[in-house]
């Protein structure tokens, strides 16, 4: 019998699905009279086959899922929506369609290429924002949280493949679904590491029954391999810190290598000295040298030995940022402190979703309604705090909604210099894509002037637009011929190569900067399609089509050093059949 999603206690540190009460079990015994030998045995093992620990939920057919099994999603370019504003920028990316389809796309463009993913799902409110199977899933839905689920689970699965070996997921989430999303990230992304902070978004508070809600989270899920991905955060007020360690764990024995001397003179540091052996004990905390030299040693006021913040082979990066303080016949060592960790609990009138989404939203595109659209910089902030510091990352958001990622990506190269990029996926449902979204962008790289008449200067870049088509998923030649008469798109955007070079009936060639991709439609082509290679300089991906898994690496054997060579359309059935298997 199915159930919907639930989670109860077993015992302490346990989740396990809720036992059945009598009445249940007597239904079931019931339903059971009817099932043949073969079939309880078929569901005996089933059951012992079932999770014991974690989240379950039933698993719903979906609409969109089941028509990738008859036909096979690609993308068709809508040149009339292209945007070209510097051609020495990147170009980003936006795709109109069902993000599953979209996500299947990227599958095969995108593989280990995404750096960041930032999404904003529905909420799964119970109010009548959410479809599932072109059906609002309102609060009495029995099926309400098993359908948001299911949902979430195919898309998480689609999207983990997109992450690079440093790429990093964050989720937005509000109370509705927050528990169990936490739990679906753990399943999903098992081998990395995941943080939920809570952001006061509505510090005003939505009203209900008993609390009043101010707040929302954002799930960060990254690479549990020890190394630092979540950056820091500029300081309000810089502040002067003590270089030495103090408290639990603090003294020279804990820490070896942080036992050093600081060389200081005329109130500057000119140097450290090397970690001395165990058995040398400095006989006072600063050391007056010849020449007007210091040295100083991480030695607390009761002359107790203890270390340094940093390791003697670490301290060299915050050189820059150490400063000598004098202190009676002692001097000191500072640290002065411009950033902080970012901390679990974000408060700051800048994340309020009234002034900063909906607000700036009405600003953009004057008259235009949209539901809940998140601060501009909550999402910037969330950017910055994974891709500050890699300003060529690729951002992909499947559920763009208002478009608030792009728009953030943008303000975030702007003000830094950076060269990030955006993949934007969203449907065309109630004209989000065409009245919403996309307009918003457009505004937001070219310029627009706002209701009160302000001139709001346009933060520049290039964008693509995209459409999913498909094509049947029978495995004939007919098929197969047209999946790769249509997969231009697909391949141009595999290899980010956009500009025409030449085009002919039996092939076409791309380039960006050095990097060439040529599609051969026809075998015959391949002589001419060489001649075009040698006159050309930097690299080539040659797509040839086959029907079945040839690439013709003996026509290219001469430029073997120069050409890569895929067989179309069997490396991109490769990916679906893993997908839709």
């Amino acid at each position: 019998m199915a159930r919907k999603a639930h989670k109860t206690k077993a015992k302490k540190g346990t989740i396990q699905s809720a036992p059945t009460n009598a009445s249940r079990r007597k239904a079931k015994k019931n339903s059971y009279e009817s099932y043949t030998k073969e079939e309880l045995i078929a569901e005996i093992k089933r059951l012992r086959k079932r999770k014991k620990y974690g989240l379950v939920w039933e698993e719903k057919p979906e609409d969109v899922v089941e028509q990738c099994k008859r036909e096979l999603p690609v993308l068709e370019g809508v040149d009339d929506l292209e945007i070209a504003t510097d051609r020495e920028k990147p170009v980003n990316i936006f795709i109109e369609g069902d993000n599953y389809h979209a996500l299947s796309v990227l599958n095969y463009t995108h593989r280990g290429k995404i750096d960041v993913i930032y999404i904003d799902p529905p909420f799964n409110t119970g109010a009548r924002d959410w479809k599932y199977n072109n059906q609002y899933v309102d609060y009495n839905d029995a099926w309400r949280h098993s359908k948001w689920l299911s949902f979430m689970h195919k898309r998480l699965l689609l999207a983990k493949r997109l992450l690079s070996r440093k790429g990093v997921l964050i989720c937005a989430i509000d109370h509705n679904e927050q528990e169990a999303l936490g739990l679906l990230l753990q399943e999903v992304f098992s081998n990395k590491e995941t943080t939920c902070v809570t952001i006061v978004h509505n510090p005003r508070g939505i009203q209900g029954k008993n609390f009043s809600y101010t707040h929302e989270y954002a799930y960060f899920v990254y690479p549990g391999d020890g190394e630092k991905y979540i950056g820091t955060r500029p300081r309000p007020n810089p502040s002067l810190r003590n270089m030495r360690d103090n408290g639990g764990g603090s003294r020279r024995e804990d820490a070896r290598n942080c036992f050093y001397p600081f060389y200081a003179k005329n109130g500057r540091i000119t140097g450290t000295g090397a970690v001395p052996p165990d058995t040398f004990h400095p006989a006072r905390q600063t050391v007056k040298k010849d020449d007007g030299l210091y040295e100083v040693w991480p030695i607390d006021g009761r002359g107790v030995e203890r270390k340094w913040r940093y390791s003697v082979s670490g301290v060299a990066r915050v050189l820059p940022h150490l400063r000598v303080k004098e202190r009676g016949s002692s001097l000191q060592i500072h640290i002065l402190k411009k950033e902080d960790r970012y901390r679990t609990v974000w408060v700051d009138s800048k994340y309020d979703a009234n002034e900063y989404g909906s607000k700036l939203l009405g600003r953009i595109l004057e008259g235009t309604e949209f539901p809940f659209p998140k601060s501009l910089y909550n999402v910037k902030e969330c950017l910055e705090a994974v891709a500050g510091d890699n300003q060529d990352a690729i951002i992909l958001d499947y559920f763009a909604g208002s478009g608030t990622t792009g728009h953030a990506m943008l303000e975030l190269n702007k003000e830094d210099g950076g060269n990030r990029s955006f993949i934007l996926c969203t449907n065309n449902e109630n004209d989000i894509a065409s009245d919403v979204c996309y307009p918003r962008i457009k505004k937001v790289i070219e310029g627009y002037i706002s209701p009160d008449g302000k001139e709001v200067e346009g933060l520049g870049g290039n964008l693509k637009y995209f459409r999913t088509a498909f094509v049947s998923a029978d495995p004939t030649d007919k098929n197969k011929k047209q999946l790769t008469l249509k997969a231009t798109e697909l391949l141009c955007l595999r290899e980010d190569t956009f500009e025409p070079v030449k085009s002919t009936g039996k092939y076409k060639i791309f380039r960006n900067k050095d990097h060439y991709t040529g599609i051969i439609f026809d075998q015959l082509a391949i002589p001419a399609v060489k001649k075009v290679i040698a006159k050309l300089g930097g690299r080539f991906s040659v797509y040839v089509f086959s029907l079945g898994d040839d690439a013709f690496d003996e026509e290219f054997e001469d430029m073997r050093d120069k050409v890569k060579l895929s067989p179309i359309p069997e490396a991109i059935l490769r990916v679906y059949r893993r997908i839709f298997k």
